[in-house]
């Protein structure tokens, strides 16, 4: 009877049916797939973060167009105040511009005394709300000739000037606000070719006037 060495007679488990190169193969076949789970994690973050990227690019160019628009908004609000006011200075003005003539009328009819009655009235009814739409009226005599707001249609000299003077206001002018819808019609006087300012005239001392000191 022979002893049995325990441990050498036992064959290793292998499944039934499967020959021991299948056996290996398996093994081999689940080594190599172990580090393929972080491989595709990595992969899914990639397409996430180009995912992200693109996402960002959209929403800044919609809020550069929001922006865009929003400048243009404020811009065309502001151009159509412009034109408004623009607008209505040109019809205000066209108004009180074709009224001139009836001021001008009531100005003369003042100056002869003969603004009277429910005429005064009416008369200066009229000149108020003239006013209150802005008309201003300018021109005085003895203010300098500019022509900017001034027309000149008489000219003459007078030694009494240092510089070109208004001397007589032939025709108000009128403006509103920085606008003038008419220019003052004056007349004006020049210094007096030749003559030296009063400014410039000095007295002459005693001792010329009196001949120089007396001889002893």
């Amino acid at each position: 009877m022979t002893e049995e060495t325990p441990g050498f007679d036992k064959k290793p488990d292998v499944p039934s049916g499967a020959a021991p190169e299948d056996a290996a193969e398996s093994a081999e076949s689940s080594e190599k797939e172990g580090p393929a789970a972080p491989a595709g994690d990595a992969a899914k973050i990639a397409g996430l973060t180009a995912q992200l990227d693109q996402v960002r690019t959209a929403l800044n160019e919609r809020t550069a167009d929001l922006q865009r628009l929003q400048a243009e908004y404020q811009n065309y609000r502001r151009r159509v105040e412009r034109d408004r006011v623009t607008v209505k200075e040109i019809a205000t003005a066209t108004l009180l511009t074709e009224l001139l003539p009836v001021l001008d009328d009531i100005g003369r009819a003042r100056e002869h005394g003969e603004l009277v009655g429910g005429f005064k009235s009416v008369a200066e009814s009229l000149e108020t709300a003239a006013a209150k739409m802005g008309l201003q009226q300018f021109g005085k005599e003895g203010e300098p000739f500019d022509p900017t707001v001034h027309e000149a249609l008489m000219h003459s000299y007078a030694p009494d000037v240092t510089e070109t003077t208004c001397v007589a206001v032939l025709q108000p002018g009128y403006r509103i606000g920085e606008r003038t819808i008419r220019p003052a019609r004056v007349a004006v006087a020049e210094p007096q070719p030749g003559a030296a300012p009063t400014a410039a005239k000095e007295e002459k001392p005693a001792d010329e006037e009196s001949g120089g000191p007396d001889e002893g």
